[in-house]
Order: C-alpha cells, then sequence, then structure tokens
C-alpha cells in the first residue's frame, strides 16, 4: 500500500527543519506578512502542539523531538 501525504504536510516539515535543533532557547517568529503558506503551517504545528505560538515561538518537547527525527532523515537522505 501507497501512503500518500498532502502538500500541507510537507509545508510543516520544511517549516520544522528549520528550527534550530541545538538550542531551545532559539525560536522561529513568522511575521503577519509572511508567505500565506508558512503562515498556515505555524497555525498548524501549534493546533498539533508542536510549537508555543500560532505564529512559531518555541518549539514544545514534543516539537523538539520531532525535529530530532526529522533532522536525522534529512542528514541520512542529503548524504552522497
Amino acid at each position: 500500500m501507497i501512503k500518500t501525504y498532502s502538500d500541507a504536510l510537507f509545508d510543516e516539515v520544511r517549516l520544522l527543519a528549520k528550527f534550530p535543533e541545538e538550542s531551545h532557547l532559539e525560536g522561529l517568529k513568522i511575521h503577519h506578512d509572511a508567505d500565506e503558506i508558512l503562515i498556515k503551517s505555524a497555525r498548524s504545528l501549534f493546533d498539533k502542539g508542536m510549537v508555543t505560538q500560532t505564529d512559531g515561538g518555541y518549539l514544545t518537547d514534543s516539537g523538539r523531538e520531532m525535529v530530532e527525527h526529522l533532522h536525522t532523515v534529512l542528514d541520512t537522505l542529503s548524504k552522497s
């Protein structure tokens, strides 16, 4: 069975990948005039409990865990 994933999900993944994995004291701020895709992605990540604010903020505990896994996947796929 082949799984399909929405473009919105990949937009969220792209936004999560921008969060720094090394520091819990750094976050992201999505401004009100940012691309609508970024705004929707940030809101969705907030609704899923991954970030602390509707406009980004900091990663929650589950968000940090997700970013760690995401960076592992991305690093593995990036190797030549």
